[in-house]
């Protein structure tokens, strides 16, 4: 499972766990504010209600975190569990703050669209049901909070999927670097002290002798020569452990190949943004990306179950799919953009380049 997924999941967690500690601290004295009777069972019950279900989302996160990061409609119902407290306990009490979790678990699931959605929902309660300004700010700083946080995640995603394909070209340039010295560099020193020998000796035999090593120590370093250019023309860059730092599901079909650092940098550079579009303009809850290897072709392609292509596209959208195309063509790749095939909502870019040209 990608990093960023699984910090997203923890960091959600840890927003049930601090909501457990929250309803125990907050419980004694909001009860003791409760009038003696129903409205003591009332809030008791909410309290207990709100904490098992807490529980139950912390202790087996494993099994319905995935579904809270695919159905957004699941935080509404966590919203109306905690409006519990708030109708029984009132927002002024200590358990008022536990309407913060809402926010911020939307934050960090969907973005900034859907903490300001949810932020306003959760601000829109506590101001009708006597929360005042302070606990109606924090709603709304809890979703901005949760939603830095995802960015952070993202951008941090993306430069390391960066980071790692720079890394594979400086390794590849040291060991190309150290091959020349160990080759071509020593085998040019010896021929250089066997020219310098050679214009001291007047002796044919010697000169005839010495000739016949220069002229091998020359073939050779021209041959090593070669061998390092052929080679330093191939240098390969891994680019699976890139495109598995990006945020989506790597799916790869066939044998992918090691691609020239130019060809991998630009494929790679076509799925972050790909990827990155989908996280600004999609709103999809899942984006998978596709690598699949023939004998001809290598065709990568990154699907998302968002809203699908708007009739006018973002400003400055057009930039990131201009770039996308001068990135295809510099490689002599096909790229297309449209609506996923089968009639499926959302939207596929996909990448086809021929590999017998780079091999």
């Amino acid at each position: 499972m990608r990093l960023e997924a699984n910090a997203l999941q923890a960091l959600c967690r840890q927003v049930f766990a601090v909501r457990l500690v929250m309803i125990p601290l907050g419980a004694p004295p909001a009860l003791g504010r409760t009038a003696p009777g129903i409205p003591t069972y009332l809030v008791g019950g909410a309290v207990l209600g709100t904490f098992m279900l807490s529980y139950l989302l912390f202790r087996d996160w494993e099994r319905f975190g995935p579904l809270l990061l695919r159905h957004r409609w699941l935080l509404a119902a966590d919203m109306a569990v905690g409006a519990l407290l708030l109708v029984t306990a009132t927002p002024s009490s200590p358990l008022g703050l536990v309407a913060l979790g809402t926010p911020l678990l939307a934050g960090l699931v969907y973005g900034w669209r859907g903490s300001a959605l949810f932020a306003a929902a959760q601000t829109v309660v506590v101001a009708a049901l006597g929360g005042g300004l302070v606990l109606s700010l924090l709603c709304v700083l809890a979703g901005a909070a949760g939603s830095s946080v995802r960015d952070f995640l993202f951008r941090l995603s993306e430069t390391r999927a960066r980071l790692a394909a720079a890394e594979a070209v400086r390794e590849e340039r040291e060991r190309m670097a150290r091959e020349m010295h160990d080759s071509v560099s020593k085998t040019l020193h010896g021929l250089a002290l066997t020219a310098d020998a050679l214009s001291r000796t007047s002796d044919p035999a010697v000169l005839r002798e010495q000739a016949a090593l220069v002229a091998a120590a020359a073939r050779r370093a021209a041959s090593e020569s070669r061998a390092l250019l052929t080679d330093l023309r191939a240098v390969q860059v891994p680019l699976l452990p890139a495109l598995r730092a990006l945020d989506a599901e790597v799916r790869v079909t066939g044998a992918l190949p090691a691609l020239p650092p130019r060809v991998a940098g630009h494929i790679l550079s076509v799925a972050a943004e790909a990827v990155e579009n989908v996280r600004r303009h999609a709103e999809a809850t899942e984006t998978l990306l596709t690598v699949s290897v023939t004998g001809t072709h290598l065709t990568l392609s990154v699907e998302d179950d968002g809203r699908g292509l708007p009739p006018q596209p973002p400003s400055g959208a057009h930039f990131g799919v201009l770039g996308m195309t001068e990135r295809a063509a510099a490689i002599g790749a096909a790229l297309s953009l449209g609506p996923r095939p089968a009639g499926r909502p959302g939207t596929r870019v996909r990448l086809s380049l021929p590999l017998e040209g780079i091999r």
